[in-house]
């Protein structure tokens, strides 16, 4: 029966990580823009960004964000404030950057920056607020085990650092590089513009 519930679990999980989102177009930005170990930096910053939503969830206090529009609105908002941000500083690079990058000299962020853009980009996003509530109301029942509890948050958070670390991999193979070096300008701007969508998208998102 416990086997069952985190199966259910994990696969539920990895649908929901696999799909289109903010996740997605900051770890491929990340990758590409920068280099494959920021990629994976990034990717553990969405792991810790996880783990945030776990121990809240856990605590009861998604139960209180969900059922509260000022909160709700306030990392709302917050979050979209963030990927326009983002998304606007791709926008608006500067084509001395631009000619950088052709040189292959890019200048890479540190991993705390990395693992910041994940954590925040994660952790301030309400659809996620909204899957872990669902999550542990729906699918986890009170009488379930802390060690299920345990095993289950644990798997959650490395199949996001798995599933985005393979994604860096994947962005940052020479074929990929070598077209995202030919096409840069319009990839970095294309990624700005989904960016500052997402985000104009969850700030006009209602509960």
């Amino acid at each position: 029966m416990e086997l069952t519930l985190i199966l259910t679990i994990i696969g539920i999980h990895l649908l929901a990580v696999i799909s289109p989102g903010p996740d997605l177009v900051v770890a491929i930005r990340n990758s590409l823009t920068f280099s494959r170990k920021t990629g994976v930096w990034t990717a553990v910053g969405f792991g810790l960004g996880i783990a945030v939503h776990v121990a809240y969830s856990l605590a009861g206090l998604a139960l209180i964000i969900s059922k509260s529009i000022i909160v709700f609105n306030i990392i709302k908002y917050i979050g979209a404030i963030y990927l326009v941000y983002i998304g606007i500083k791709s926008l608006l690079a500067k084509k001395s950057q631009e000619e950088v990058y052709s040189k292959e000299v890019r200048e890479d962020i540190s991993p705390f920056s990395a693992v910041k853009i994940g954590f925040l980009t994660n952790v301030l996003n309400p659809k996620a607020t909204i899957f872990f509530l669902s999550l542990f109301t729906m699918i986890i029942q009170p009488d379930t085990s802390i060690v299920v509890l345990g095993a289950v948050s644990l798997v959650m958070i490395l199949n996001t650092i798995l599933w985005f670390s393979l994604v860096a991999v994947i962005f940052t193979h020479p074929k990929t590089r070598s077209v995202y070096n030919r096409y840069k300008g319009i990839i970095t701007k294309s990624f700005g513009g989904m960016l500052v969508a997402l985000g104009i998208k969850i700030a006009l998102t209602h509960k």
